[in-house]
């Protein structure tokens, strides 16, 4: 199942039906189990299975309560407590790498949504709105126990197969940089390929690795465009994809990267529009994507007069809507007030009609 499909379903379940993701590791289960939370607008508490022993999930005795009450009790963990207290999403990550006795407190939290007991005997009850997700690695390549039969059937179990689409969509809305996703785009083999087609131990793409290189390239001031033209600069990017992605992946982006030309540049639009509108149409959503970008790089350190406000306007109203609001969000976000002024003059009433139209049809 694709990850779109997964979370329309996911979300629609009710409470009491645990929910088993299996999978390559990197794809983003992880993230994937944020979403949902959001959408259900639930806390996500994040457990991971593989660093606990039993006494982490089913707890420790209360020894000296023992002493006073003459009765065994256990003192819970703190994200099992809230998870009886409220409703959250509870997820339970890498639980076929959980050793056997960790499994086993799991399995009874899955089937009973119990664990433990207070000093008349009762479980601990989970909250009834609080959801249940786990999380496993899934092939032949990874050191994982065996789940049990009896734990297995009790979840609503999906094989997780993410496609380019799933990544793209949420790269774009997670401000991944422009060209990596047009570089993945047409080299979708670089972003999720078969763990088992690498000889164990070696780096290989993933989606979560595109997206900490990407995290990386932010923190280092990294303009892949600039950068990746200067000797240093594509030095700099395939060390530093090389650790994320693997070394033949980085050496074809990081070749991406210096042989890429950006056939418009903003001056071409904001100074002589009509002239590159032909070739405007002709361009990619991505790479529209990367000019509305660089358009907003530029009115940042640069006032757009008023000819070059209506240049800009001349090519918001071309492009999609959604690519239109975005636009205005990014010229709005330089906070320079000559650039959005101008810019507005042209675009203002435009723009307000796309903003009730979407109204319209939500």
């Amino acid at each position: 199942m694709n990850i779109s499909s997964f979370i329309s379903i996911a979300s629609k379940l009710p409470p009491h039906i645990a929910i088993l993701m299996r999978g390559s590791t990197g794809i983003g289960k992880s993230a994937i189990t944020a979403q949902i939370s959001q959408n259900i607008e639930l806390p996500l508490i994040d457990v991971r299975g593989s660093t606990m022993t039993e006494g982490d999930v089913g707890g420790y005795p209360d020894v000296e309560g023992m002493k006073k009450k003459k009765v065994m009790t256990f003192c819970m963990p703190s994200w099992f407590i809230r998870a009886c207290e409220e409703p959250v999403v509870l997820f339970l990550d890498e639980l076929n790498r959980s050793l056997p006795a960790v499994q086993q407190a799991f399995f009874q939290i899955v089937l009973d949504r119990c664990l433990g007991n207070d000093e008349f005997g009762n479980a601990y009850q989970l909250h009834p709105e609080t959801r249940i997700f786990a999380a496993v690695n899934h092939g032949s390549e990874y050191d994982v126990n065996e789940m049990d039969p009896a734990l297995l059937r009790r979840f609503w179990t999906v094989d997780i197969h993410p496609s380019p689409e799933d990544w793209f969509a949420w790269a774009k809305k997670n401000d991944i940089d422009p060209l990596i996703i047009e570089f993945l785009s047409t080299r979708t083999l670089h972003l999720a390929p078969e763990p088992n087609s690498f000889e164990p131990g070696t780096v290989f793409p993933t989606p979560a690795s595109w997206t900490r290189f990407d995290e990386s390239l932010k923190f280092a001031g990294v303009d892949l465009l600039k950068s990746g033209k200067q000797t240093e600069g594509k030095t700099l990017i395939f060390n530093l994809a090389s650790g994320f992605i693997g070394n033949p992946t980085a050496i074809e982006f990081s070749d991406f990267i210096e042989k890429y030309e950006v056939n418009i540049t903003p001056e071409d639009i904001l100074n002589r529009f009509d002239d590159v509108k032909e070739k405007v149409e002709q361009m990619s959503n991505d790479r529209l994507n990367l000019l509305i970008e660089r358009l907003a790089e530029y009115g940042a350190t640069n006032e757009w007069n008023v000819s070059q406000g209506e240049n800009a306007a001349k090519l918001g109203k071309m492009i999609s809507e959604e690519m239109l609001l975005h636009m205005w969000n990014k010229v709005t976000e330089t906070k320079n007030m000559k650039t959005i002024q101008n810019f507005h003059k042209f675009i203002g009433n435009y723009l307000v009609e796309v903003v009730n139209n979407s109204k319209n049809l939500s």
